[in-house]
């Protein structure tokens, strides 16, 4: 069995030409990002690119992957019941109960997420995935920790599934807090950056029989005591990504490496118009040698005075490349143009007029072109993150636990929020076709408003539960109007009648029955003054 450091030096081998070109895209774009092994202690300064986009389009592209994936204000998914299991086992007022608690559950997921430092280090680790196309991320007690391409290797099998992940760190001797031997002597004659740091290396291995995640940390080839550590297949803190996978390879490839020739280019033409330009701004002046002209007056002549010579006696040294700086600066713009595009960082068209939905059009077709990389951060990230956060809190009793087989987490973020975006635009231009074409009447004629309420709101990933009114209160709604309707207008018809004329004995002396004769007989339900018994004398 070998050790953890012999482990990793094995697999070394395979991550060297991934962390070759990761080093190179990083050097053209973010600097800091990836480096090499023997820059981890600092003491080399690093290269900085002669252009800026690169690092303009790794950082916008990592925030608005960010805010795709991880929205502030909304959660990125939903817990809900089965399909199979409606009708079998819950029932319509059971499943609208259990989604108010479900509700609060993701409330309270959220907000765990909220006070943690978790989006801190999902920006980072989309950043060296754009750059490197790798990244990983260890769910800790006290939070994420990231490790980038050049602390870790990790081995794969055919269909891409992880088997085995070897970290390596550096951390202090006293953290630590063990009995450690004196460390080794470095081949160079010094240890490293600090003889009080030890490189710390952590195995984690799929342990076939039980079917679970193994891992410990191992320093000086011995095992740390209490280091050992277990976790479910499908809730493991270890999250391997990769921003681009090839078929048969343990990384992934990054976006700066698919257009690193461009950047390569954009840089090159950089430091040429740069260097260029040094040169052509520097003023120079010749004097002829058989000039009476001599050049220290001309040097110490100040602004505005007077000396004696000749214009022809002097001269300006200039470059004459004005042509070709402008040849050079018109190809860094267009490819400038493709990186900017490739990353999605929006270029509204300079024109006077640019209408908002021209925008809207142009940004939602730079965010279809990334869908593929949505769904495979999808199923690498999004999905093992949640379900580690469930388990977790689970555990701890913030959430009570959820029935297996009845209750499953939907992603809505990602890829899912991309598709729902595409069937809100559907919706929206299918009912604006129908109200510009047939009208309004044909509109409210054809169009079930209550559906597509429903569909506008499923599209907007928004939550419907006592939001959008049933059909069954806008019936009762309906009958409480007409039922007001009535009573307003019996109390009204009966005001009218209170204040009629008739009823005044001044203007009509005649009295209730005259009166309920001309009023068209609303008195002839009155009762009238019942005949005396008695016999007329």
């Amino acid at each position: 069995m070998y050790k953890a450091r012999e482990r990793y030096s094995q697999l070394e081998s395979d991550r060297a030409q991934f962390l070759d070109v990761a080093v190179e895209a990083s050097e053209l774009t973010l600097p800091y990002l990836v480096t090499r092994d023997e820059l981890y202690t600092g003491k080399k300064t690093l290269l900085q690119p002669y252009q800026s986009v690169g690092a303009k389009a790794v950082v916008t592209l990592a925030a608005k992957l960010m805010l795709a994936l991880l929205p502030p204000q909304t959660a990125f998914f939903k817990l809900q019941i089965r399909d199979d299991k409606i009708g079998e086992e819950i029932d319509a007022e059971t499943r609208s109960e259990l989604d108010l608690s479900f509700s609060k559950i993701e409330r309270n997921i959220m907000e765990f997420i909220a006070a943690s430092n978790d989006r801190v280090v999902v920006h980072q680790a989309l950043k060296h995935l754009i750059v490197s196309g790798n990244a990983l991320i260890f769910m800790g007690k006290d939070g994420l920790k990231h490790y980038p391409l050049n602390r870790y290797v990790v081995n794969r099998d055919g269909n891409g599934n992880v088997l085995e992940i070897i970290t390596k760190e550096r951390i202090s001797r006293k953290v630590l807090g063990i009995e450690l031997p004196t460390p080794p002597t470095h081949p160079n004659g010094d240890y490293g950056s600090n003889e009080d740091d030890a490189e710390v290396y952590t195995c984690v291995k799929m342990d076939e029989n039980s079917g679970r995640w193994t891992w410990h940390q191992e320093v000086d080839d011995t095992v740390i005591p209490a280091s050992r550590s277990t976790a479910p297949k499908n809730s493991s803190p270890w999250l391997v990504l990769r921003f681009n996978t090839v078929d048969g390879e343990d990384y992934g490839r990054g976006r700066v490496e698919e257009f690193i020739g461009d950047l390569r280019s954009l840089d090159g033409l950089s430091q040429s118009l740069v260097e260029g330009a040094s040169v052509a701004s520097k003023v120079i002046f010749l004097v002829s040698p058989s000039a009476t002209t001599k050049p220290g007056t001309l040097a110490k002549a100040g602004n505005g005075a007077i000396i004696q010579g000749r214009p022809e006696d002097v001269g300006v040294v200039q470059v004459g490349k004005t042509a070709d700086f402008q040849t050079a600066a018109n190809l860094a713009q267009q490819i400038e143009k493709r990186i900017l595009e490739a990353f999605l960082v929006m270029n509204i068209r300079n024109a006077e007029r640019v209408t908002a939905e021209e925008v809207r059009l142009t940004q939602l077709e730079l965010e279809q072109s990334l869908g593929g990389l949505y769904s495979l951060l999808t199923v690498e990230f999004l999905i093992p993150y949640l379900s580690r956060i469930l388990l977790v809190l689970q555990r701890t009793g913030r959430i009570p636990r959820l029935p297996k087989g009845l209750v499953e987490p939907q992603i809505v973020a990602g890829i899912n929020s991309l598709g729902r975006g595409q069937d809100r635009e559907s919706l929206t231009t299918f009912i604006q076709t129908i109200a510009q074409t047939l009208g309004p009447e044909a509109l409210m004629k054809f169009v079930n408003p209550t559906e597509a309420i429903k569909r506008l709101a499923a599209a907007q990933g928004i939550d419907m539960l006592n939001l959008v009114k049933s059909p069954e209160t806008m019936e009762q709604e309906k009958e409480q109007a007409m039922q007001m309707q009535q009573q307003a207008a019996l109390l009204n018809q009966a005001g009218q009648f209170a204040n009629s004329p008739l009823l005044d004995p001044q203007k009509n002396p005649e009295g209730l029955e005259n009166a309920g004769i001309i009023t068209g007989g609303l008195m002839d339900n009155v009762p009238k003054e019942p005949p005396s018994l008695e016999e007329p004398t």
